[in-house]
This record gives C-alpha cells, structure tokens and sequence, in this order.
C-alpha cells in the first residue's frame, strides 16, 4: 500500500519543516477579534504571544474541514490509499474527527492513533510510524509501538495567569479568584490517564516549588534513560531554563530540550506558563 503520513500544526512544527520529512499537515486556527487565521500559516508562535502581551484574547479551534479536504483530495489524486495519522488528541480537538469524515467523504482509507496530548510527542509518533512502515512493519505493529509511547506520555503545565484561565473558561472564576488571591500555583496534567484532557494533579504556593512537586512525581515515571524531556515555554525563557537546570540534575542522561510553548497551548494556559513534557523514546 502506498500510505501517507499526516499530522497538524499542534506538532509545533510548519507545513514545509514536515515535509521535508515526507509528512503532511493541516494548519489548526486561532482566532481573535472574530477572525480565523491558520496557526503557523499566517501567524508564528511569536505572533501569537505577542497578540496575548497586547492583551488579545484568543481562542483556537480544529482546521477547516475545506483544508482537511483539499490535502486528503490531493493525496488521493497523488496514488496514495490510505492515510495514517497522529494528530492532536482528541480530547483537546475535534480534529480526528473531522479528519475521519473528510476521509470518508473523499473515499479514502484512514487511521490514526490517539496520542492524548500535542506538541513533542505528536512529532516525534507520526515521524516513528513513518519511519517504521518505512522499514516493513504493518500498520497494526506501527499503532502498538505508537500507543506504548503514549502511555509512556506525560505533559504538566505549571500556568502563570489565572486570570488568563478563568477568561478563557478553563477555571472557574471563583477558583481563579481564590487562586489569585491565596497565590496558589495549579499543577495541570494531560495524559492518557486524563483521556487527553487537562486535569489538576497538585496546588501549591509558588512556580519553583510547583517545578520540584512535578520533578519528584517525574523520579516515580522515569526508570531509565531512554526518556525525551522537554520543557516548554510560554514566552519566558528564564524560568525555562532554571525549570531545565533542575531536570537536568534530577535526569542527566536524559535527552533534554527547551523549546517554546506551541501556540494551541500557549493560548490557553497565558503567558508564562511552563510547560514539561516528558516520554520514552523507541531503542
């Protein structure tokens, strides 16, 4: 079978970065002051915290059905017979299913694979289950391999702005006004055992003491070293190195990286948000 490799923006990474690889995407939307723009397309990672610094309140959604459509159309007029695909989780989105109707309408195969979450580990799922048809495995062998990386998934968001959250309708305001006004810092997750939703673990006082509750948790998930650790940022790059300098005393054999909060996020945790992400890389 001739199988293309499809994923969207939540990835972190552009259209043409992906391609270069053999991979397809789709652009998710974020949206301000009642317009759509393309994550990624027509607005950067940069872009979007510089909106949210000007104060732009933002939203975000899954792609147009009319852009699913058009590359699944491409794809199939290009010889392909199936698509295969890692997008972000669907307990953030709707964006697997809008992917499996657009397929259905078109007439053409599909499958996928929850990754319960977005960002490193989506990129890093749907460039293994390339590489790994590449090498002879079936679908079926790809989608255990894949979901075992899942399960080794972890994210946990350490937000900064409560008030972001609570506009957002991510908090309730009372919650958001106690945690405000108590300065109490929520410790999110969003895991497979969330069903790719976002879910409190702990509270605590400040963001430092909230970067070691999550580090301690992380010493009872990490057994070896095989593990990629990511921490991510939303626009400020010196927390999130003092936040990879712990990592990296607790996990040195690790394979780190620090990289900015992809924009599907970023949106709606606020500014200063660190994010960390963390899962068990294949042999």
């Amino acid at each position: 079978m001739k199988i293309a490799f499809v994923t969207d923006s939540g990835c972190g990474k552009t259209i043409e970065e992906l391609q270069q690889d053999g991979i397809y995407s789709v652009p998710l939307q974020v949206s301000y002051d009642n317009k759509n723009f393309q994550d990624l397309v027509d607005l950067s990672i940069d872009d979007v915290y510089k909106l949210m610094e000007e104060g732009k309140m933002l939203s975000t959604s899954l792609p147009s059905l009319g852009k699913i459509e058009e590359l699944f159309t491409a794809l199939k007029e290009q010889g392909y017979d199936m698509i295969f695909a890692v997008p972000i989780c669907s307990g953030l989105s709707g964006t697997i299913n809008a992917m499996q109707l657009s397929a259905e309408t078109i007439g053409i195969a599909f499958d996928y694979v929850d990754c319960y979450v977005t960002a490193v580990v989506q990129e890093y799922m749907i460039k293994q289950a390339k590489r790994l048809f590449e090498e002879r495995k079936s679908i079926d062998e790809i989608k255990v391999i894949l979901n075992d990386i899942a399960a080794s998934t972890n994210t946990v968001l350490l937000p900064n702005d409560l008030q972001h959250l609570k506009r957002g309708g991510r908090l309730t305001p009372l919650a958001a006004t106690l945690g405000g006004l108590l300065k109490i810092k929520p410790i999110l997750k969003i895991n497979k055992e969330t069903n790719g939703r976002i879910d409190v673990m702990d509270k605590v006082r400040t963001m430092h003491k909230a970067m070691d509750v999550v580090i301690n948790n992380m010493k009872n998930e990490i057994k070896d070293d095989h593990y990629m650790i990511t921490v991510a940022h939303a626009d400020d790059l010196e927390e999130a190195n003092y936040y990879m300098d712990k990592v990296k005393a607790a996990f040195p054999n690790a394979t780190h990286q620090i990289i900015k909060l992809v924009s599907v996020v970023g949106v709606h945790t606020g500014r200063g948000c660190q994010a960390i992400q963390y899962f068990k890389m294949l042999p």
